[in-house]
Order: C-alpha cells, then structure tokens, then sequence
C-alpha cells in the first residue's frame, strides 16, 4: 500500500514507489506495530541528502530487502525537515549510544516509540567494518523475537537517560566581556590559519562564528577576530565550496583547504552566508581598509566580500524562488551524467580542461583551467575538477574573465540540473528575508528588498494561522499550501529576525508588529518555568522527550535564535519582559562559550549585541528628504553589534512612522532639529545628542563613515 503518495514532503515522496512499504510518521503506524507485535524501523533524511539517495538506491529499491522489511517491521519514513523535533528526540539517542551521528539515521523502536537500536547508513553488504543492512534487520529481528525482556529493558533504561538530559542552561549567568575574551580564545586555538576556518577535514562554513568575530571586532576593535572572520571568507569564496559561476555555497568541504564541496546547497547555508559576506563589506568598506587580499580580478576584501554577497542573494533568488515568493529548501548533490546516465554527485557543477576548451576555445580554455584551477588530473573524480580561485592563479583581465564566466554559466545551465527541494521552510525563510533585506540596502539593489518583501507576505499569509487562542506559525508551505506540522521554535524565532531586518529597511512598522507576535508566543508556549526554552510548544505532539538543543548547529538554535529576536524586539519596544527572556536564554553563552565556540556562534553574536546595549537608532525625516535617507543609510551600515534601527516621518511631518499604518515605539517623540531629518541613538532609551549629519551619526555607531 502506497502511504506516501498523498504526503507533500519531496523526500518521502521520493520513496513513494519503493517496494518498502512505508508509513509517515503519526499513530497509525505505531498501532499498526502493537497489533502485529513487530518494531518499527524508523528511517530519517532529507532530500539533497547524499547518502540518504545512496541507502535508497541500494537497499530500500531491492524487492528482497522490502519484502523483509514488510514482513518483520512497520516501516516509517520521516523528513528530518518537516519533523525537526522528531529527528532531534531520536538523533540525541543515535549520538549518545554511538558517539556520532548523521543522516540517513536508521533507529528501531518499540510499538512505544522507545528506541533500542541505532545506526546511521548501512551498505549492502559488510563494509569496512560494518554490518550489512540486512544483516542488522535480522539481528534486530532474532533479538525482538527471542530476547523480547532485554529489549524492552534497553529501550526504557535508553528512554530514561534521554529524560535525565533536562537542560538548566537558563540559571547560568548572563554573559560578561570576560566569556566573550575566552571564547575568542578558544576560537584562536581551533583556527586553521594556513587554509581558514576552524577545525579539520570535513570542514564547514562557520557564518555564525564569523557574524560574532565581526560583532566582536566592532565592539572592541580586536583586529585578530577580523582578520580570522575575513581570512575564513576569502578561503571558502576562492575555494571549490563557493560555485564560482552560479554563485552560492554547498554544504560543506570533505577536505580542509575548501577544494571538494558535498554538492548539496541549501537555503540556511546561503542565508546565512549573504548575510555575513554582506556584514563582512560593511566591516572592511571604510577608512581605506579595504585594502587588501583581492578576488582574482584586482579587487579587494571589501570588493570580494559585495560580490559573494550580491552573487549569493542572487543565487538564492534565480535559484531557490518559488513561484509563491517564497524559498525553496536545498538543491541535490547529485544529477544526471550525461556520459553515463547515471545520478552521480556533482556532475552539473565540476568540469575537464578539454570541455572548458570546447566550450571557450583553444585560447579561453587555456586560461579559464589555470584561472579556476582545472587539471588533467582533476582535483575531484574521474578527472574533473571543482572551480576554484588558486591563488597563484594568473592574473587576468576583468572583462575576459566575465565573459568566460558567462559563457561556462551558459553551458553549464545545457546540463541536466540537480534536482530541488520545493517545501518552504518558514525559519530558513527567515533567514533569508533578513539576508536579502540587508543586501538589498546595502548595495542599492530594491529588487532585493521586494523579493524579501514578497517572501515575508507568503509566511503571514500562507503559513500564519492567527485564529484566536490558537495562533501558530506552520513549519512548512508547498505550492502555497501550508504542512501539516506544527513549526518549531527556530520557526518562530528566525521568521522574527527576518520581520526585524524587513522593518528596519523598509521602515514599514506592520513587520516590527509581527516579531511582537512571535516573541510573543514563544514566551507563551516554548518557555518553561524556569526560563529555559523548548524546541517545541507546550501543547505540541508529546514525543518520548521534549527536544530542547540550545547548540547551534547548520544554523541557529531554535534558543539562540529566540534569544536574538527576544532582544532586539526588547530594545525596539522597551519590553522588559522579551529583555529578560533573552538574558535568561544567553545563560548558554556564559555556560558553553569559552569552551565550545564553534558551536554557540549565534548565542555569542547575540550576546555580543547585549553587551553593546544593543544600541536603539530612530531616524526621523520626511520621506522623500534625500538627507534622511542619508541618515537611514548610515544607520543599517552601523557596526554596532545588534544595533535596531527605526525610520519614519517626525510628527511635524504630519506623518506617523513608516507607512504610517504601525509605527515604531522607538519614533515616538522624535521631533526634527531645525527643521531637518534626525537621527537619535540610545542604549536602553538613553540617547546621546541628537544628529543632523550622518557623520556625527557614524561616530555614534562605532563606524568611521557615512
């Protein structure tokens, strides 16, 4: 029976058709389980998942393999994206039983949900060490069958473990410059100054540890942290991770010097990195620092830093738009080779000297394989190569360079492409509505601004739910029709951020109310007694555990992210009530930040702008007045860290804040000085001197120009 045939879920309805027989997640297939007395077989992925689609291909498409699978278990598929809590609950077990993790995850469990076998991908046949797929479902089955105690013993004594992991981060103290001097400590000692970035072989893009060394930078003027966060920048912009022709970031690098990226590319990767590489223009555009490591074509960090950002945003938008406005999910690693037929991973994107030279010519070609880095040999497999920008690559002109990237694009585009992921996630949305808002004001680019407009327009209306005592925010949307599943607290905390971000470059006050919203229920149904945050709302599905993960990972925490949008709504409004919360939640920081950096970017980030005030910035002016928009500018390339910024009509304009339906809190009062825009910057509604002259108004932000 075809079960997932009606789901709206790509990845499980890339299983539809298998010979397994699989059920969503939900009752029903536990029940089933009880009445027939077999475990279930629990089975996690995504779609743009390697390994998944490797696992799919070996062992959930062979008839044999079903047909036991059928017999001997009830078999559930579940999309780690749609179900985060689901997967959270389940690959704490994976990691604490196994010291690892990863997806495809395989758990067994009792007609209870309580696990009692782990793993993560099985091959076919016994490999380096480990059993084979159905060697495990045979040994899962003899023990179910003819040790039915111990397991049952297992799975609770597993269950009970999971219930003793309550987190109490939340009474740690907020914060203090001294957590944040340790954790760049830290980070020193984790950095890999030959190639940038942190750590060894896989090596992924740390966006939120770069946001925070730009923060702390900004806030104590520490060159060190720039210069890791611009160093980290420019490897991976030069490396095979960044598409050197399409623009945008994959997953990740299987090796330390960024050469060979895993394929995939999603939505949070590229969010968070437009956003950073924007952050990063903005920190490394004035005063002549600018100055310094180039592109390949003559520019420096600064120029750099614009194009990866602007290339990026555009990426996202030509790429991942879906025909709601929203963001698709992820782009696969793998598609068609066309040589062979076969689905293969990164065929679109890698490339051999001699189709560089049958699509540029003899002259081009040769210049683009040493401009990019193509040999013979390859640097990936069966003789491609991955582009990249060595640099002790050839230095050429500007102009020839862009049309060989266009021409490579071109062609490039005549290959199968991979395939997509077109659920909208809200949180990655959120992301990417406040990536492309920034972008948008920063470089002049409005298109930008409307595409997060548009995108932000889809989540209220599509995936909000404003019914009275029941609000609640959808975690997923596809072909404008909102999931099933309950968003998460990363939901409500990233689409809060994006609102924040939209409102402060629009000036349009509606977006401001919404994150009120939003903060608003997470203090309502993610917040437990104490102060510690949940991944899931109080009257979400009862799972064997509650999941509350305050670490950030690919992308923010559901905590940290919260405690940022807590925040700067706090500095926005005066709430002291999201204030606090935020505090409470940073109390991970002090807890985990000296010693684990790299995986609490976002909270030291965040705790950065609480350290900093953050500082509160109301630009007020008439509309049209050029000079306002001069001051509003100034405002969003601020460095201080977290700073929110509000811009409106002063009430002698005859006009309240934004577009005059919601205005900002921060505007009231504000009244112009001689009759000229004004801008006042305050840090817990203490003001300095009010500003006509974007200058002064830089100083006052910890920036060196207008």
């Amino acid at each position: 029976m075809n079960r997932l045939a009606g789901v709206t879920s790509p990845y499980l309805l890339q299983h539809a058709d298998n010979p397994v027989d699989w059920w969503p997640w939900g009752p029903e297939a536990f029940e089933e389980a009880k009445r027939r007395n077999v475990p279930v077989l629990l089975s996690v992925g995504y779609s743009a998942c390697h390994w998944c689609h490797v696992m799919a291909h070996e062992s959930f498409e062979d008839e044999l393999t079903g047909a036991y699978m059928n017999e001997h278990f009830v078999n559930i598929k579940v999309d780690r994206e749609e179900r985060p809590d689901v997967d959270a609950v389940y690959m704490e077990a994976v990691q604490a039983a196994t010291g690892q993790g990863g997806w495809p995850m395989t758990v067994f469990l009792t007609p209870d949900a309580e696990p009692f076998y782990f793993g993560t991908y099985f091959p076919p046949e016994p490999r380096h060490g480990m059993p084979s797929f159905m060697q495990v479902l045979e040994g899962v089955r003899a023990a179910w069958e003819g040790r039915p105690e111990e397991v049952s013993e297992v799975a609770k004594r597993i269950v009970r473990d999971l219930a003793g992991r309550r987190l109490d981060y939340g009474k740690a103290r907020v914060p203090d410059e001294q957590d944040m001097a340790g954790a760049l400590l830290q980070l020193t000692r984790e950095y890999d100054a030959r190639h940038g970035g942190f750590g060894g072989a896989p090596k992924f893009p740390p966006s939120m540890v770069i946001e925070f060394l730009l923060r702390h930078h900004a806030r104590t003027g520490a060159e060190g942290a720039l210069q890791m966060a611009a160093d980290t920048c420019e490897a991976m912009a030069r490396g095979g991770i960044y598409d050197q022709l399409g623009g945008g970031f994959a997953r990740y690098s299987v090796d330390r010097e960024w050469v060979v990226p895993h394929f995939e590319k999603m939505l949070y990767d590229n969010a968070l990195l437009c956003r950073a590489y924007a952050h990063l223009w903005r920190a490394t555009t004035r005063d002549g620092a600018a100055e310094g490591a180039g592109d390949g074509a003559g520019g420096g960090l600064a120029d750099l830093a614009r194009r990866v950002a602007l290339e990026t945003a555009d990426f996202m938008v030509r790429e991942l738009r879906t025909a709601e406005g929203g963001f698709a999910s992820a782009l696969d690693a793998d598609s068609e080779d066309p040589a062979t037929g076969r689905h293969v991973e990164g065929a679109y994107y890698a490339w051999t000297p001699a189709q560089l030279r049958e699509v540029l010519g003899e002259a081009d070609g040769q210049l683009a394989a040493a401009y990019f880095g193509v040999t013979e040999e390859g640097t990936f497999e069966h003789g491609t190569s991955v582009l990249r920008l060595p640099q002790d690559g050839p230095v050429a002109d500007a102009e020839r360079i862009a049309s060989i990237r266009s021409r490579l694009f071109a062609a490039r585009a005549e290959r199968p492409a991979p395939g997509r992921d077109d659920k909208v996630v809200a949180a990655w949305n959120g992301l990417a509505i406040a990536a492309l808002a920034e972008c948008g004001a920063y470089f002049d680019r409005p298109d930008l601004v409307e595409r997060a407009t548009e995108a932000a327009d889809l989540l209220v209306r599509v995936h909000f739910d404003a019914a009275a005592g029941r609000a609640r925010l959808a975690r997923t949307s596809k072909d404008g029709a909102a999931g099933a599943n309950a968003g998460v607290l990363e939901d409500y905390a990233d689409v809060a951020e994006g609102f924040l971000a939209l409102a402060a470059v629009t000036g349009e006050g509606v977006w401001l109310e919404f994150a009120g919203f939003l903060t608003d229920l997470v203090l309502d149904r993610f917040t437990g007694e104490d102060g510690t945050l949940y991944d899931t709302a109080h009257d979400a599905e009862q799972l064997i555990r509650r999941p509350q993960d305050p670490t950030d990972n690919a992308a923010p925490s559901g905590w940290t992210a919260a405690a940022g949008a807590l925040l700067s709504y706090a500095a926005h409004t005066g709430s002291q009530a999201h204030r606090t919360a935020a505090e409470r939640a940073l109390g991970v920081v002090h807890a985990l930040g000296p010693r684990a950096p790299r995986f609490i970017g976002h909270g030291l980030a965040v705790a950065e702008a609480l350290i900093d005030g953050p500082r509160e910035v109301a630009v007020v002016g008439h509309p049209e007045d050029p000079a306002r928009a001069a001051l509003h500018r100034t405002a969003l390339l601020g460095t201080a860290p977290g700073a929110v910024v509000a811009v409106g009509a002063a009430p002698s304009a005859g006009a309240s804040g934004g577009s005059g339906a919601v205005e900002f809190p921060l505007l009231a009062e504000r009244t112009l000085v001689r009759d000229r825009p004004t801008a006042y910057v305050c840090r817990h509604f203490v003001c300095s001197r009010p500003t006509t002259d974007p200058v002064e108004l830089a100083g006052q932000l910890g920036t060196f120009r207008p």
